[in-house]
């Protein structure tokens, strides 16, 4: 079974500015590639990773980079009533608490950051790992 994970924009952007943990981003798009995971992003993710993709790589190699992302990552939205569930919630930082409650609202498995902190707003629902806590916890690497 593929199990359905959301991905923050940190985790993108390692992969694709090959940042020091490029290696554990590259194994989650490579299940993405093989079909063994769908990972999923929202429009602000692609967003954030465009822009510092441009910075890097200017801007026809960032459209070559998104369109091959693209198409092994799903992009999901949010809505109104998510917006305002995730205002209120107990998460502090509104980017993130609008990620995390688009990815519960999409009935995805877990949700990969490194961002320690949010790690510690994980709900039974959907879990948040970082990629290498997911990888030993789920696929036993």
């Amino acid at each position: 079974m593929a199990f359905k994970v959301m991905t923050d924009a940190n985790i993108v952007l390692d992969f694709t500015l090959k940042r020091e943990r490029y290696d554990v981003a590259k194994r989650v798009f490579e299940l993405a590639v093989s079909g063994d995971l769908h990972v999923f992003i929202t429009p602000a993710i692609l967003h954030i990773t465009s822009y510092w993709l441009v910075k890097a790589y200017g801007k026809q190699k960032t459209k070559e980079i998104v369109l091959s992302l693209l198409m092994d990552v799903k992009v999901i939205d949010s809505n109104h009533e998510i917006a305002v569930n995730a205002v209120y919630s107990k998460i502090d930082d509104i980017e993130d608490a609008l990620q995390y409650f688009t990815a519960l609202h999409h009935n995805l498995d877990y949700f990969l950051t490194r961002d320690k902190n949010f790690q510690k707003a994980s709900m039974p629902a959907l879990p948040i790992y970082a990629p290498e806590e997911f990888f030993k916890e789920v696929y036993d690497i």
